[in-house]
């Protein structure tokens, strides 16, 4: 019998080991490790942000679908791996602590046949002065929507703007990114055209003062460097898309900006021009920079091989190339492919977890010498698509060998939708419904957007929120491993 253990139970972690229970069956054992007890639907947490959604519709608990599937479920947070095993035996383990009731502290060493990790994100809030927690604590000034906890919060101090305005008080808002090198742009954008909706419901409006902030060389780049969409039979820039809706939304905005100081009421931020510059607010919602978790590795007579496994941000190798060097030489083929780590066949990395091997949007750095970028999404339906792929080559080394063919789900080569809410209402919500064929551009193949326009498109409207509503629905459905779940796409 070969054990799997699935570090992280997010969309990555969670598809691969469903999927790979599913086809292993008993024969075989699959672990899952992760110290949340919910999983949670990230992409609607907006939606609990603003009011229009509690966090019980979001979130469902992991120990009964597990438990049905027969996945052997522990909560807690994995701190170490030991790829070559201790001195006395070469089995390879980690080590794992607890977050379970009555268990958090205690510390465990499971042993792996084949390890993955997806372990998704450390929302690093600490990367900017004052920035916090998301909940108010640790000196911070702002809120977050990265968790359904965070979103909860969210929304209770954005009701309190609400009624200021109401009771005559101009509020001023500012959401988007709280560091030069963020990603999910994708969250901070539903946010800021979900509370302007909300504040038009209102009727609180014209009392509102709301303003963009972001790191992006430009509106519309998403950590994607853009990309060219057919709009009603037209080759439409979304950076043109994204003014339009900014400028008809009366939202006005900050770019290719680093928030490098939040207080109380007010940030510092740098220009790429390295003009420093404050901004006052009532109310900030500032997504925070992502890094890896802090796993470390160690090999077996103890001494540290953290660099071998990691990246120095702390996401993990696979199989990319990582000198590429100047972005003069990028290409789309130095984008990973099975996901597998260069140095240990045995272990695979999904979703956020894997280290990409350079930006996707071009490199900026300010004047003064300070990186202004979006770093790469590897969220969402990316995220699903590469880890039902790293479950299938784990199942067929498992059952054929470790010759088996690996599966394969570049990003250079994956064509990804997405579904931004503009504000929520049945018959009043919005959202603009986008595709991008490929995720990651390929100039080559591609020559001068780097995409096929063919396959990217978009659209806003009405029938987007829709989709919305309907894909929450069925991706929770999905998650519980309801009837149906295997024929749901990721």
């Amino acid at each position: 019998m070969a054990r799997l253990i699935v570090m992280g139970g997010g969309v990555a972690g969670h598809t691969t080991a469903t999927f790979a229970k599913k086809w292993l069956g008993e024969e075989h054992e699959v672990v899952v490790i992760t110290p949340n007890s919910q999983w949670n639907w990230i992409p609607s947490n907006i939606w609990v942000g603003v009011g229009q959604m509690q966090k019980k519709d979001v979130v469902f608990p992991l120990a009964p679908v597990y438990e049905k599937a027969g996945i052997d479920y522990r909560q807690a947070f994995a701190t170490e791996i030991h790829p070559n095993g201790k001195m006395e035996d070469d089995k390879p383990y980690i080590v794992i602590s607890y977050t379970q009731e009555g268990k958090v502290g205690e510390t465990e060493e499971l042993t792996y046949d084949y390890l993955v990790n997806a372990t998704g994100p450390k929302l690093n809030f600490d990367a900017t002065e004052g920035l916090g927690d998301g909940k108010g604590g640790l000196g911070g000034h702002t809120v977050s929507v990265c968790t359904a906890d965070h979103a909860v919060h969210a929304n209770q101090e954005l009701s309190k703007i609400f009624e200021k305005a109401k009771a005559g008080e101009r509020q001023k808002i500012l959401v988007g990114t709280g560091h030069g090198l963020c990603t999910c742009q994708g969250a901070a954008f539903e946010y800021i055209f979900n509370i302007e909706h909300e504040a038009k419901k209102a009727g609180v409006r014209d009392m509102l003062d709301i303003k963009w902030i972001s790191n992006e060389a430009f509106l519309g780049d998403f950590g994607m460097g853009g990309l060219h969409m057919k709009v009603g039979g037209y080759a439409v820039s979304s950076k043109l898309f994204a003014e339009s809706l900014y400028a008809e939304r009366n939202v006005e905005w900050i770019i290719g900006a680093h928030t490098s100081k939040v207080e109380e009421g007010k940030i510092e931020y740098e220009l790429l021009d390295g003009t420093m510059h404050e901004e006052t607010f009532d109310f900030a919602m500032l997504i925070p920079p992502f890094g890896g978790v802090g796993l470390k590795a160690y090999d077996k007579d103890g001494s540290d091989m953290t660099d071998t496994l990691f990246a120095p941000n702390g996401f993990m190798k696979v199989d990319a190339k990582y000198d590429a060097g100047a972005y003069e030489n990028w290409k789309a083929s130095d984008w990973p492919v099975t996901y597998q780590n260069p140095t240990f066949e045995n272990i695979f990395a999904a979703g956020i977890a894997f280290a990409p091997p350079h930006l996707i949007s071009k490199p900026m750095t300010s004047a003064n010498g300070t990186p202004i970028n979006p770093t790469p999404p590897r969220t969402g339906m990316p995220a699903g698509i590469i880890g039902k792929a790293v479950a299938h080559s784990v199942c067929d080394m498992i059952k054929k060998g470790k010759e088996a063919h690996l599966h394969e789900a570049s990003m250079a080569e994956m064509g990804a939708a997405c579904v931004a809410s503009a504000g929520k209402g049945l018959l009043t919500g919005t959202a603009a419904a986008m595709t991008v064929y490929p995720v990651v551009p390929d100039y080559e193949k591609y020559p001068g957007t780097g995409r096929d326009t063919d396959y990217t498109f978009g659209e806003i409207g009405l029938a987007g929120h829709w989709i919305k509503h309907i894909l929450h629905h069925m991706f929770i459905w999905k998650a519980k491993l309801k009837p149906g779940w295997t024929f749901i796409p990721e």
